[in-house]
This record gives structure tokens, sequence and C-alpha cells, in this order.
């Protein structure tokens, strides 16, 4: 059982597992059918104003980790934190992501969350 980021504009393969969509918005110009998502829980994602805060560079990559663990706390998003860790007990797991630098993205917390 593994954990895996990708971007989404990857194409599937079959060892990506369940793939999940862990960006609030649709990645541009990528249609629904070629992205093979299994899951988009959308309130596991950092919170628009979190997003616009981070992409405007008002603060570092580390403030952006800590701010996002913080909103993961909130029920919400950690029952959804839950659910994918019981998706990573079962198997193969891809979280995916429109980020063009995906270690400098909210997925690598979640990695690491998940991991723990």
């Amino acid at each position: 059982m593994s954990i895996r980021v990708r971007r989404v504009y990857e194409p599937p393969v079959p060892a990506d597992g369940v793939r999940v969509l862990v960006d609030r918005l649709w990645p541009r110009g990528l249609p629904k059918d070629a992205a093979r998502v299994d899951e988009w829980p959308k309130a596991l994602t950092p919170s628009t104003e979190l997003r616009r805060w981070y992409h405007a560079g008002e603060g570092t990559y580390e403030e952006f980790a800590g701010r996002y663990e913080a909103e993961l706390a909130a029920p919400e998003a950690a029952e959804l934190l839950d659910r994918v860790r019981e998706l990573v007990a079962k198997g193969d797991v891809t979280l995916l992501t429109a980020s063009k630098t995906p270690e400098q993205s909210h997925a690598t917390v979640l990695v690491r969350l998940l991991e723990s």
C-alpha cells in the first residue's frame, strides 16, 4: 500500500490505484473522463482564502503547511482525511493535483499526514 502524488494532467496508469483529486477547482482544460478521478473530496483541499494567500507569495511553504494543517483539523476535513486513510489501508492511492510543483503543494502535506 502506497501513497503517490502525480499531476492530474499525466495519463492514468494501473499502479495509481484509487485516484483522489485533492484540488478544490477542476483542472483547466481537462475533460472529466480523461482524468479518471475516483474521489474528489473538496472539503479536504485548502480553503480559497489560504490558496489565494499562498499563490500571491505572501508567505513561505512552511507557513502555508501549518495553516493548511490547522484547516484539516475542522470536523468535515478531518472526516475526509480519515476516509482517505481508509483507502490507503486497502491499497494504493494516488493524490492528484494540477500544481506545477507538487512537492511544494498541499498534496505533500496530505501525504505526510496520511503516512503518520
